[in-house]
């Protein structure tokens, strides 16, 4: 199933999940993107996203105020709705209203072959391309893949270091996968102070040395981090009609 965790009270622009994006709140236009994929689930930290959700025919449930990430917040929620060990749960950002459908199935499908493999703790996220101009955006999660396509560092800085030359650079797109099992693993985890250093919780794992599988995409979208951002979305919205 798919997890929205949607937080009114963001730090660094409050309120955007609610904001209007040609008619529809952020938090709708994401859900609706992807709801014919699977079941889709808005965990909620206010009343008012849950009462938005519900006007627009999307299920939604309230959660802690209290959440570290939003990775909390879904456990949270899947721990509500009783689901099994073995469910998978895609975590989609409520900040993501252009998520391309192809990459939540992307990682549907991988999450499912590594649960077909055995696998005991079942993570995975999506990466794409990105240039080197784009790399310089600390609001764009940059991610240093390995061999075996498993993540080995996610920074808001620009890596690697391009020190020999020739350097490539991949952008991590928020979006995160997990059996039930490995969610509820994952939230009991210990701190990590490099989470906290980059506000990225997926660090959390890698401190652990837990393996995060990646799926490399193509993808357009962006997320809503400014007012700036939602300002661009808009605009492409209405140069669409």
């Amino acid at each position: 199933m798919i997890i929205i965790p949607a937080r009114l009270a963001s730090t660094r622009f409050p309120q955007k999940v609610i904001a209007d994006i040609d008619g529809l709140p952020m938090v709708v236009r994401t859900a609706k993107r992807v709801e014919h994929l699977d079941k889709v689930v808005v965990a909620a930290d206010d009343e008012k996203i849950i009462e938005i959700c519900k006007a627009h025919g999307i299920e939604a449930m309230l959660t802690s105020t209290t959440h570290k990430s939003g990775t909390d917040r879904i456990h949270e929620c899947a721990t509500l709705l009783n689901l099994d060990d073995d469910e998978l749960i895609i975590n989609v950002q409520a900040d993501e209203p252009f998520i391309e459908p192809d990459v939540v199935a992307s990682l549907q499908k991988k999450l499912q072959e590594l649960q077909n493999c055995g696998e005991e703790f079942i993570m995975g996220s999506c990466y794409n391309a990105i240039n080197a101009e784009a790399a310089e955006d600390p609001n764009l999660v940059k991610v240093v893949i390995n061999a075996n396509d498993n993540a080995i560092y996610f920074s808001r800085s620009k890596i690697p270091h391009n020190a020999g030359g020739g350097a490539k650079y991949f952008g991590h797109i928020g979006i995160y996968g997990f059996s039930k099992k490995s969610l509820q693993e994952f939230c009991n985890l210990g701190d990590a102070s490099i989470e906290d250093i980059e506000k990225l919780e997926q660090l959390r794992a890698i401190y652990h040395e837990k393996k995060i599988a990646m799926v490399k995409v193509t993808s357009t979208g962006f997320g809503i981090d400014t007012k700036e951002d939602l300002e661009r979305a808009i605009e492409i919205f209405l140069s669409k009609k």
